[in-house]
C-alpha cells in the first residue's frame, strides 16, 4: 500500500473538494470561495479563486468532462463556472433556483447534462441548460421532503437521485426531465419513472440525521451514513416490494460525515473520528474491515531540536482559551509562551474532523477535512 498524498491547504475547514476525472484540477471550498489548484507536482498550484458567493460556499463538484464547475451557497444561489480562454478565467453562468433558503449540497448527473441541488427549503432543484437564454432552469423535487437535504447521489442511469435529510430519511426520487433524458432501463429501482415518482424511503431506528449517501457502482444497493455511528445499506427487491435487505451496521466510532464504495462490496467512511474505516460485504451482511490508519488515541508530538520539554505550569484564563481555539482550529494545543517544544496530536493524518470523501482513482480515495488538509489513500 502506497504512502498516502498529503495536500495542506491552509488551515481554514474545508467543507467539500473535488478532483477533476483526469485528476489535474482540484477545487475546494474555503469560506466563500472555491479554490482551484493545478495538481501534478509535490505542492499544488493555486491557478484561480472563484469570488461570487457572498455566503459559506457549501459544496462543489466537477462536470463528467471536467470542463464546468458547479457551487453551491448559503447565500441561496448556485453557479456554472467555466473557463473563458479570451480573459483567462472561470466565467459563472446564472441557475435559476427558486429557493429561499441556504444551498446545501450539489452533484452534477453522470452524464453531465443536468445536476441537482439540495437546500434548507425543503427543496431539491434538479437543473439542466436552457440554451436560449443561457442559463440553467430547476424543476423541483418536494414532497415527501419536510428537512434540510445534507446529501445527494445520482443512480448510474442518470436519471434516479438519492438524498438524505435531517429528518432521519433517505429518498430515492426519479429526476427524468422530459425532452433530455432517454428512457432508461428497467432496475431494481422500477421501470416507470415519471419525474417526482418516489422509487424508495428508508430510515433506521433512531431516525438519526443523514450525513451522506452513496449509489454502489452498479446502482443495485445504496449505504448512508448518519449521526448515531452506524452505516446502512439497502438492497432494493424491485416496483412496489420491500426491499430484498435492508442492513444496519452499528459502530463506536464517532458519527461519519461521508462515505463512498470502493467496488459493489466495499464501501469507505470517515468523519469526527478522523480515521477512514473500510466496511465489507453484500446483500447477507456486512461488517468493518479495517482502518486505513493504525490509529491510538493520542501521540507526543516530537519536540523541535533546540526546544524545550514544557513544564506542567499554571497557565491564565486567557491562555487557556487561545489553546481551546488552537485545538478546535487544528485538533492540536502547544501550551502558551513557547513555539518549541512538545504538544499532543492525533496519530492520524488528519487533525480534524473528514469532512468528505470522494473516489479518487482506482482503489483510492481523496478526503478533505476540518484541518485543511486534502489526502490520497490507497486502500
Amino acid at each position: 500500500m502506497s504512502s498516502p498524498i498529503v495536500y495542506q491547504l491552509g488551515h481554514e475547514p474545508l467543507k467539500d473538494h473535488c478532483f477533476s476525472p483526469n485528476r489535474d484540477i482540484l477545487a475546494i471550498t474555503k469560506n466563500s470561495t472555491v479554490e482551484i489548484y493545478k495538481t501534478g507536482t509535490a505542492k499544488p498550484q493555486l491557478i484561480a479563486v472563484l469570488k461570487e458567493h457572498d455566503k459559506t460556499v457549501t459544496s462543489v463538484d466537477i462536470s463528467p468532462d471536467g470542463s464546468k464547475i458547479l457551487t453551491c451557497s448559503q447565500d441561496r444561489n448556485a453557479l456554472v463556472w467555466e473557463w473563458n480562454q479570451q480573459v483567462q478565467e472561470y466565467k459563472p453562468t446564472l441557475v435559476l433556483l427558486r429557493i429561499s433558503r441556504a444551498a446545501t449540497f450539489c452533484r452534477w448527473s453522470p452524464l453531465g447534462n443536468k445536476f441537482a441541488v439540495g437546500s434548507s427549503d425543503r427543496i431539491i432543484a434538479v437543473c439542466y441548460y436552457e440554451e436560449e437564454n443561457d442559463w440553467w432552469v430547476s424543476k423541483h423535487l418536494k414532497k415527501p421532503l419536510k428537512s434540510t437535504i445534507t446529501s445527494l447521489s445520482w443512480h448510474p442511469n442518470n436519471v434516479l437521485l438519492a438524498s438524505g435529510s435531517t429528518d432521519g430519511h433517505v429518498r430515492v426520487f426519479s429526476a427524468y426531465i422530459k425532452g433530455l433524458d432517454s428512457k432508461p432501463e428497467p432496475s431494481v429501482w422500477g421501470s416507470k419513472l415519471p419525474f417526482q415518482t418516489l422509487v424508495g424511503d428508508f430510515t433506521n431506528e433512531t431516525g438519526a440525521w443523514i450525513h451522506d449517501v452513496d449509489f454502489s457502482d452498479d446502482g443495485n444497493s445504496l449505504a448512508y451514513v448518519s449521526h448515531d455511528s452506524s452505516i446502512g445499506i439497502v438492497y432494493p427487491e424491485g416496483e412496489g416490494l420491500a426491499p430484498r435487505a435492508i442492513i444496519n451496521v452499528k459502530t463506536n466510532y464517532l458519527p461519519f460525515k461521508s462515505l463512498v464504495y470502493l467496488n459493489n462490496n466495499t464501501i469507505v467512511a470517515g468523519g469526527h473520528n478522523c480515521n477512514l474505516i473500510v466496511f465489507q460485504g453484500n446483500e447477507n451482511g456486512w461488517k468493518e474491515a479495517y482502518h486505513v490508519e493504525k490509529q491510538k488515541d493520542l501521540i507526543k508530538d516530537v519536540p523541535i531540536p533546540g526546544g524545550e520539554e514544557e513544564d506542567e505550569e499554571e497557565i491564565s484564563s486567557h491562555d487557556a482559551l487561545n489553546m481551546f481555539k488552537q485545538m478546535d482550529l487544528k485538533g492540536r494545543v502547544n501550551k502558551p509562551g513557547k513555539a518549541t517544544g512538545s504538544g499532543k496530536v492525533l496519530s492520524t493524518i488528519h487533525q480534524n474532523t473528514i469532512a468528505n470523501v470522494r473516489l479518487y482513482h482506482g482503489n483510492q480515495v481523496s478526503t478533505a477535512g476540518i484541518d485543511g488538509k486534502v489526502v490520497i489513500f490507497s486502500i
